[in-house]
């Protein structure tokens, strides 16, 4: 599929998948979200790609919301399906095997922010701008907002952003927990393809059982969680990274893992 609204690179096990309608400050539109789509399926399907960067073209946007002309013409139906396809959307980016970072570059508004959620962590620019400001517009998040803020940084905090609509800086995403980093602008990607190196030198199998691991976690009590990490870590261990790694260091070298899920 050639896309319009996206752009899609991938090497040395690192995809980077950009939002491309910088004019438009990157919104989310049908055309957009069709695009992605496609995408995050052909980096579900790829073996070689270890992880997913997530940035946005231009210097003032990641994503700043979805759009907005389309939005105003729905009826309560199709607000619903547009809710749930978008809802959809985004529970495909953050179930995929693979970690994912978003690269935060300026506004990440509404469903832009609600995809940045979605992502494993996230760095940012000095320049980001974080919020969920549909309450201006008389609705409330659609994306998933209401569910994944309020896990990422607490409840009241995120009833104050959600209530008021008010934008958060870089530093002050930072401080609640919602950004792991900020950097200039100019070194905002860099920094992400470098920690997005580091993590492709890990062994498939083991970056996917820690990701699931943590995520089936979350939303189960500590004795359920315990046993979801004891039935992974049995399962890496027989996998043909875990002879590697543990090879390698008892031979005192750099492991060089190229097992994949299917190994």
């Amino acid at each position: 599929m050639a896309y319009s609204s996206i752009d899609l690179s991938c090497g040395d096990g690192i995809a980077t998948l950009t939002f491309n309608r910088p004019k438009a400050l990157n919104a989310l539109n049908t055309i957009l979200l069709e695009e992605f789509t496609d995408a995050l399926n052909s980096i579900k399907n790829d073996e070689s790609i270890r992880v997913l960067i997530l940035t946005g073209a231009g210097e003032k946007a990641f994503v700043a919301g979805a759009d907005i002309t389309e939005i105003a013409t729905l009826n309560p139906l199709g607000a619903k399906k547009f809710a749930q396809n978008g809802q959809d959307i985004i529970n495909t980016l953050q179930e995929l095997a693979i970690p994912v970072i978003a690269a935060v570059n300026g506004y990440a508004l509404g469903g832009g922010c609600e995809m940045a959620l979605a992502c494993d962590f996230i760095y940012a620019s000095e320049k980001a701008v974080f919020g969920l400001p549909e309450i201006t517009l008389g609705v409330i998040p659609g994306f998933g907002g209401t569910q994944r803020l309020p896990r990422l940084i607490g409840a009241n905090r995120a009833k104050e952003m959600i209530f008021t609509g008010k934008h958060l800086t870089a530093a002050d995403a930072k401080e609640t927990g919602l950004v792991n980093k900020i950097f200039a602008p100019e070194e905002l990607l860099p920094a992400v393809q470098e920690v997005a190196k580091l993590i492709a030198t890990k062994g498939k199998a083991s970056l996917c059982a820690a990701k699931q691991t943590i995520s089936q976690g979350l939303n189960a009590d500590l004795a359920t969680g315990l046993g979801i990490e004891r039935d992974a870590f049995a399962l890496c261990l027989a996998s043909p990274d875990a002879k590697e790694g543990t090879g390698a260091f008892l031979e005192k070298r750099k492991p060089v893992f190229t097992g994949g899920l299917n190994s």
